[in-house]
């Protein structure tokens, strides 16, 4: 069965007002003396979050158990450290961005000016397994359609700088500002995906490999398909449905390579417009259906993902989860829904943030 891991950015936040705190060097210290082994914490561009990663895994309770775990430790280490984190892909309240003293991140400041320095946002990488680059490829190409649903399904940033986007995902928006990111077209194969990776490096635009912002990628660390579409969830349970949804669709995508099946020729331009669909309006309006084109009820175009994934979930014993899931998901609503509603209920974005943070720590 194919592994899958997850990676999820955190913001660092005062524990009392949930304004976003720069204490990204601290909390890690803390999380490493308090580590039994290597620590599963890393900085990440803005000393206002940091982000952790899960071990691969078969089974989705374990990657739920862990996804806990380490939700629950590095509120333990921001406590320690006079603040708390919260699982929030922006900050509702404004902030002043603080870049970090990594020579990496140093570098994206000088080079990328204020998109870099507006990049607080915190997102969700799911890894899939892939037995080759040619089947990452092949996946790559068949999972395109899909990718804004997860993306809807994810959305957790629907404030900025302390006010409503109207937008579920405005961390989305704000992350398509770099100059790779986004759905891409058709690469057919390995040798074409690497020559395209090469030529825009070539460009001296990118750093290196680690700025293939794509929606999804083959991981240059690992032998995997990432998924870096979603925005970081609230609740841990929709990170573990997206998982088992992205390995799904990895799943169904290899099979119907080794089948001889030909990808949707869908261009990235319209891809471009589900993003955005996707983004705008999560789960409370329409999405892009993959199949027509069309916008459509979002409930209805989730479905229709856990239907084209029905063979692989039924394989690997993750439908009745992820029916289980979804019907959760769509009446409790998403990261997205939850912040307005609380922000409807207090009249106050630092009681969302607070709140956001006790839901994270768990």
């Amino acid at each position: 069965m194919r592994t899958v891991g997850v990676e999820e950015e955190l913001l660092l936040v005062d524990a009392g007002s949930g304004d976003p705190r720069a204490l990204s060097t601290a909390v890690l210290a803390l999380a490493e003396r308090r580590a039994e082994g290597d620590s599963v914490f890393e900085s990440e561009l803005h000393d206002q979050q940091l982000e952790f990663a899960t071990e691969p895994r078969t089974a989705m309770a374990h990657l739920a158990e862990e996804i806990r775990r380490w939700r629950a430790e590095a509120a333990h280490s921001a406590a320690e450290a006079g603040a708390a984190v919260a699982a929030l892909a922006t900050s509702p309240l404004p902030v002043s961005p603080a870049i970090g003293e990594d020579e990496r991140h140093r570098w994206l400041a000088r080079r990328f000016g204020l998109t870099a320095q507006e990049q607080l946002t915190c997102g969700c990488h799911v890894h899939v397994s892939v037995e080759s680059d040619e089947e990452g490829v092949a996946v790559l190409d068949r999972v395109r359609p899909w990718l804004p649903v997860l993306l809807a399904l994810s959305g957790n940033s629907p404030f900025w700088q302390g006010q409503d986007t109207s937008y579920d995902s405005y961390r989305s928006r704000v992350w398509g500002r770099w100059p790779s990111a986004g759905p891409v077209e058709l690469f057919g194969s390995a040798e074409r995906y690497h020559q395209q990776v090469e030529a825009l490096i070539g460009t001296g635009v990118l750093r290196d490999k680690g700025m293939i912002y794509f929606d999804a990628r083959l991981s240059h660390r690992y032998p995997t398909v990432e998924f870096r579409v979603a925005d970081v969830c609230l609740d841990p349970a929709d990170t573990v449905l997206l998982a088992t949804l992205a390995r799904g669709l990895v799943e169904t995508a290899a099979r119907d390579w080794r089948a001889g099946g030909r990808p949707d020729p869908v261009t990235a331009g319209v891809l471009r417009m589900a993003d955005w669909q996707a983004a705008r309006s999560g789960m409370e309006g329409r999405l892009i259906h993959p199949r027509t084109g069309r916008p459509e009820p979002a409930a209805d175009v989730a479905h229709a993902l856990l239907d084209h994934v029905r063979e692989a979930l039924e394989d690997s014993g993750d439908l009745a989860s992820a029916q289980a899931g979804l019907r959760t998901l769509l009446e409790r609503g998403t990261g997205a829904r939850i912040q307005r509603e609380l922000l409807a209920d207090s009249d106050s974005l630092r009681t969302v943030v607070t709140e956001c943070a006790a839901r994270t720590r768990g």
